[in-house]
């Protein structure tokens, strides 16, 4: 029977010749994920089921990163559970201080995950590693107690959507512009617990920060997983990375899919996401006069170095205006040293950003940057729900880093040509 790569990876974890759309498996995990929200609540649920030890301490990963540093007492209690936990349990991949990252950031280039895993997190945005061609979803709190015990879980099998890329990309646009695009034809619901598999000849030049930024959303359309086979842009940036041996998988030719879509990427601009969903995107040439309070460039999403340097190329030489916020935030540990190396950090400061420590801080409405009433934000990351960023009377919008680096110099939301003219 012929498989999508979604289906291989699920069968082969399950220890199945083949699976089909709906089936209900049992499948082996090969890394479980819980971060300092999350994983006190997985953590108690381990407790309470009398467990004593995890089932692989090398597979259970704890990365401590939507408070920090901790911004109160409350956090700094959550953070103290998992700490104390990983302490006891021993874990190989406890990430905290100076070596705590964005979580779906600091998996790929740490090498804890490769391509062919079956990876869990409680976090919505585990989908990330799909870019690797790992099957990659999120879960709740109770399936990552279950995990850390077993190592092991129960899946339904999802129906494939084929999302196939052809064009070339215009300036200024990304992987986040490519998403956004699909979410804003498919809906917040379109791949509802579907598999989104991006495939073409767009997505095979993607580079591999476009790409993890293009399956990271796939959830803000509903999606169980995005996933992108992997190629050789793949194989040469988990080549030295990798701390495991892995396995590639690929769908094949005749796989079967719910549905499949084509786009012509040449007709896509840079997008922007208007309150208060992912799905009300607009073309930048669409946007208007809309002043903004707060840029914020970072998260999982769009905190990597190829967005550091797409912000710089926009900031350099130029000032943010005395009422902006500009608040810039390298995902990990070791983009935060290569910004600094590369000289960014000075292009960065000398616009008047603020340079954060890695951390989710503003993007859920923890800390770092949170939105006061009738204030306007636009942000490289994935969500613009209300009171995402702060108060409930706070508007959020989305775009990717060359759109809000533009918006930071200009005040309001602005095309990146309008601040480094068309070269």
């Amino acid at each position: 029977m012929p498989m999508t790569i979604t289906e291989k990876i699920l069968a082969k974890h399950a220890g199945l010749r083949e699976v089909h759309p709906g089936q209900f498996i049992n499948a082996r995990v090969d890394i479980a994920l819980g971060n300092d929200i999350t994983a006190p609540i997985a953590i108690k649920e381990f407790r309470n089921l009398g467990a004593k030890k995890v089932f692989n301490r090398n597979r259970v990963v704890l990365v401590p990163d939507h408070f920090t540093p901790n911004k109160d007492i409350k956090s700094a209690e959550q953070c103290k559970i998992i700490r104390n936990f990983a302490r006891e349990q021993k874990l190989t991949h406890y990430y905290d201080g100076g070596d705590v990252g964005v979580e779906h950031a600091l998996l790929p280039e740490k090498g804890v995950v490769v391509p062919g895993d079956l990876v869990i997190g409680a976090d919505s945005h585990t989908c990330t590693y799909g870019a690797m061609g790992a099957f990659s979803t999120g879960v709740g709190s109770t399936d990552l107690a279950a995990v850390m015990i077993t190592g092991e879980l129960w899946f339904r099998v999802p129906e494939s959507m084929k999302f196939v890329l052809k064009g070339r990309l215009n300036k200024w646009v990304y992987g986040k512009d490519l998403i956004l695009r699909i979410i804003g034809d498919i809906g917040v619901d379109g791949a509802l617990y579907k598999a989104m598999e991006f495939c073409g000849p767009t997505i095979n030049k993607l580079s591999m920060d476009s790409r993890f930024s293009l399956c990271n959303m796939a959830v803000e359309a509903g999606g169980k997983n995005g996933i992108i086979s992997p190629d050789n842009t793949t194989e040469a940036y988990i080549a030295k990375r990798a701390e495991r041996r892995y396995k590639v998988y690929k769908s094949d030719r005749d796989a079967v899919y719910g549905d499949v879509r084509e786009y012509d990427c040449s007709e896509i601009k840079p997008q922007v996401a208007f309150p208060h969903l992912p799905e009300n995107t607009r073309n930048i040439t669409d946007v208007g006069n809309i002043p903004i309070d707060q840029v914020v460039i970072g998260s999982c999403t769009n905190g990597r170095m190829e967005d550091m340097r797409v912000s710089a190329r926009i900031l350099r030489g130029k000032k943010v205006p005395s009422h902006m916020r500009l608040i810039i935030i390298p995902a990990t540990p070791l983009i935060y040293k290569q910004s600094m190396k590369e000289g960014l950090f000075d292009i960065f400061l000398g616009a008047g950003a603020i340079i954060s420590p890695p951390t989710c801080g503003p993007c859920l409405g923890g800390h770092m940057g949170i939105l006061a009433e009738g204030e306007r934000a636009l942000a490289t990351t994935n969500r613009n729900f209300v009171g995402r960023m702060g108060h409930p009377k706070s508007e959020v919008y989305l775009a990717n880093p060359a759109v809000a680096a533009a918006t930071a110099v200009k005040g309001r939301i602005a095309h990146p040509d309008e601040v480094v003219g068309k070269r």
